[in-house]
């Protein structure tokens, strides 16, 4: 029998039951913004069977970034600004990762084996860009080309949170502002976060914007000089309805002053 071809395969990953690979809330938004949300949802597509996992691991961290997508949501309403999510987990692929990066498909994760990314060809590797990652970047892509066709500079704002214990210690921030080459903007953000009594804000923490392995900006705001921010919010301030609402208003106040800047 003749081998799979990647086109084939990539045709067969998704079936008519799964979801789309990326999700567009807001289209007819006006704000000079796009938000993105690269690790929205701990979807599988059924036929990788969850890549072997049992499902718990697949509602913690190392599936997607839990509240992230709700809070992406959120946002886009109260600026009025269009939002493109993604799809599916990023276990089956992170699409806040260089596609040709070892860890766009991850092998472990945290400590957990993902026996579905075990010693995958590179048929399947493309089949699982090709059907989740491209579609996700090239919608990004094309709401950006839409601004340029309105002659307008839109901020780019990446959404997504982060887990608030790591191997055992606690994590001090409630969010965090990650930022490489648009350090005006991070700053505005940083200022306007810091400004509210009590919350504890990283500057390139809990992560760094520096180091690689921020895709999604470094390629569709940096190679296209679009200013951008990038924001980490802690994910048990996202688990309930009142505090989820607290920090759409917040960051819709912020990122709104600085739009109207």
């Amino acid at each position: 029998m003749a081998p799979t071809s990647p086109e084939s395969q990539a045709a067969t990953l998704l079936g008519r039951d799964d979801p789309a690979p990326f999700v567009v809330f807001g289209e007819g938004g006006t704000a000079p913004a796009l938000i993105v949300c690269d690790h929205a949802s701990r979807a599988f597509p059924r036929a990788l069977d969850r890549l072997g996992l049992d499902e718990l691991p697949t509602w913690q961290h190392i599936a997607w970034d839990i509240g992230a997508g709700e809070l992406a949501r959120g946002l886009a309403h109260a600026l009025g600004a269009p939002a493109v999510l993604a799809g599916y987990s990023r276990l089956v692929v992170d699409c806040n990762r260089a596609p040709g990066a070892a860890d766009a498909i991850r092998p472990e994760s945290d400590g957990w084996l993902i026996p579905g990314n075990q010693h995958l060809t590179a048929e399947a590797r493309r089949a699982r860009l090709a059907t989740i990652f491209d579609p996700y970047h090239d919608c990004i892509a094309a709401m950006l080309a839409g601004f340029r066709a309105r002659e307008t500079v839109p901020l780019l704002v990446a959404v997504h949170s982060f887990s608030p214990v790591v191997g055992g210690q606690q994590r001090p921030w409630h969010a965090g502002v990650l930022w490489n080459h648009d350090e005006a903007n991070a700053r505005r953000l940083l200022a306007g976060l810091r400004g509210q009594a009590g919350l504890v804000v990283g500057d390139n923490e809990p992560y760094s914007g520096k180091h690689p392995g921020n895709y999604t900006i470094d390629h569709h705001a940096n190679e296209n000089g679009l200013p951008h921010v990038c924001i980490e919010v802690r994910q048990d301030l996202l688990g309930s309805p009142a505090g989820l609402e607290r920090w759409v208003r917040l960051l819709a106040r912020v990122i709104g002053d600085i739009l109207d800047d």
